[in-house]
């Protein structure tokens, strides 16, 4: 029996090095021996996946690919990478824009967070859900509405991992009310950039969960989130009105979201808005609204500048007060100053609303557009100069094509946790203004790359203090800058927790040392 089972295992480790010749690749010696229970590839088609995200502008192969079954698994991964100076990357969906997922050494490994760690645990008594890190929203809405519960804040895509936007923020129309997603998280499980495995919450190693929370990933890797829950409604009615003046639009933006203490029927639930520069857009762009017998017209609604405003704006609503919800709709509507002939009015379940960008993404896809470089740029901008801001970019570098939308809307900082890693203009409330744009060719491609360039030239040159989301810069210098007060506080959680900074280094915040060896310091 042992000479058989012998046999096998030589067997077994024969294929195993064919393939490895075959795919002409070498697993990297550190973590042979690091006893998964998932499992390692080098194959040639999953290091080609894991080498490019969504934004399509960056490319860096790694050296292989770990699939985990635990979190256990990551912290083995993460422990022998820490020992041997390797590059580490999680990687959830990929839908980074400019490379912040990828590995940019000769040598490092990516971790596809994907399935596994348990998945989601609902707890409907204590309205919470336990996510594994790597999965979608879109799959821990579906595990919550069967006990008729859901998270409380979003972001418009729902296919995106739980721990991708945790690194982030996860922003979204529910913002104003809820604050960003990193607000609604009870605890964590995280795998430090030393390959210690640490639950951490307010009131539990405190420090690394507020690092971690909109950490870009320089601190840890997210394996499990404990996330808020609240009733869910059952249908949504979604409501879209045009502007052809900007202060009007700003103010009655601004006043909605002044009502995020109100009860709910005193306010709408969703409150977002996009800007109109291409008669294209607006009646191509979710359509549904629009009716192609009677296009809208920009020049015939008197467009300040050319360019038209539209506010989205949503109420929830169950069957035992759907006769009520339209009183109340049109109650806060009086209060508001858009073209008295521009209400789109949709109504639809709460899950087809929170998926509505899936939809375009399926459309995009059947027709190749969907697979093509993203040159998006996401400002945060104060409002003290959200006027600004509108007649240099929107009324001036833009022009009459944009090449995708173009979203603004405000948020309350009194939602925000300070204490997380996350940057926002000092300012009451502050805006988001993100250029979702697609490049077909590479003319188009460097024509809005250069764009972007214009648009934040014109911030810095007129003293408007954005703050990039999802933000992207290539020197140390640059980031010091963004971070400004914080910076200190990053820098020395980055030594605390990641010393040999061996984490998302695709992010380009800290410089990578492959070579550099471990001090006393280090190995605490």
């Amino acid at each position: 029996m042992a000479v058989n089972n012998y046999n096998k295992l030589l067997l077994i480790t024969f294929a195993i090095c064919r393939l490895i010749v075959t795919v002409g690749l070498t697993v990297l010696p550190e973590l042979l021996d690091v006893g998964l229970e998932g499992r390692l590839s080098v194959d040639t088609w999953e290091l080609e996946a894991a080498s490019v995200d969504f934004g399509r502008l960056s490319r860096g192969v790694p050296s292989e690919v770990v699939h985990p079954a635990t979190a256990q698994d990551v912290a083995r991964v993460v422990k022998a990478a820490f020992e041997s100076a390797l590059a580490v990357s999680a990687r959830g969906h990929g839908h980074s824009i400019n490379g912040q997922a990828l590995i940019r050494e000769k040598k490092g490994v990516v971790i596809e967070m994907g399935k596994g760690g348990g998945g989601v645990r609902v707890c409907e008594k204590g309205m919470y859900v336990d996510v594994w890190g790597g999965e979608l929203w879109i799959e821990v809405l579906s595990a919550t509405l069967e006990y008729g519960l859901a998270p409380m804040s979003w972001t418009d895509y729902l296919y995106l991992s739980v721990g991708g936007t945790l690194s982030n923020a996860g922003i979204s129309g529910q913002t104003f009310n809820h604050g960003p997603q990193i607000t609604n998280v009870y605890e964590l499980d995280v795998v430090t950039g030393k390959g210690e495995l640490v639950t951490c919450s307010e009131d539990r190693n405190s420090e690394l969960f507020h690092a971690v929370l909109g950490g870009l990933g320089q601190f840890g890797i997210i394996t499990r989130a404990r996330i808020a829950l609240e009733p869910a409604p059952r249908r949504v009615r979604w409501i879209r009105v045009l502007y052809s003046n900007f202060g009007r639009f700003c103010e009655d933006q601004e006043y909605l979201i002044s009502l995020h203490g109100k009860p709910g029927r005193e306010r709408f639930d969703y409150v977002e808005g996009f800007v109109i520069v291409d008669e294209g857009l607006i009646n191509n762009w979710r359509s549904s609204f629009f009716s192609p017998s009677n296009p809208v017209n920009i020049t015939s609604l008197n467009a300040d500048g050319g360019v038209l405003y539209c506010l989205e704006i949503t109420k929830n609503y169950d069957q035992e007060n759907a006769d009520s919800v339209d009183e109340e709709i049109q109650g806060l509507l009086k209060k508001l100053h858009f073209i008295s002939t521009s209400v789109f009015t949709s109504d639809l379940p709460y899950v087809d609303f929170l998926d509505r960008v899936h939809k375009a993404e399926l459309k995009l896809r059947s027709k190749g557009l969907w697979d093509v470089p993203h040159p998006w740029l996401n400002l945060f901008v104060p409002k003290s100069r959200i006027k600004d801001f509108d007649k240099g970019v929107f009324k001036g570098i833009l022009g009459n094509k944009t090449s995708g939308p173009i979203l603004i809307y405000p948020m309350n900082k009194s939602k925000w946790d300070p204490r997380s890693s996350v940057v926002t203009p000092e300012e009451d409330v502050f805006y988001l203004v993100a250029f979702l744009r697609s490049a077909l060719d590479t003319e188009t491609l460097e024509y809005l790359t250069n764009q972007n360039r214009q648009i934040l030239r014109f911030c810095h040159g007129s003293e408007i203090k954005v703050k990039q989301y999802l933000p992207h810069y290539t020197t140390q210098q640059e980031w010091m800058d963004h971070f400004g007060d914080k910076w200190t506080q990053f820098n020395a959680r980055k030594m605390q927790f990641d010393p040999r900074r061996i984490l998302a280094t695709g992010q380009q915040i800290f410089q990578f040392h492959p070579s550099s060896a471990l001090t006393k310091e280090d190995d605490m």
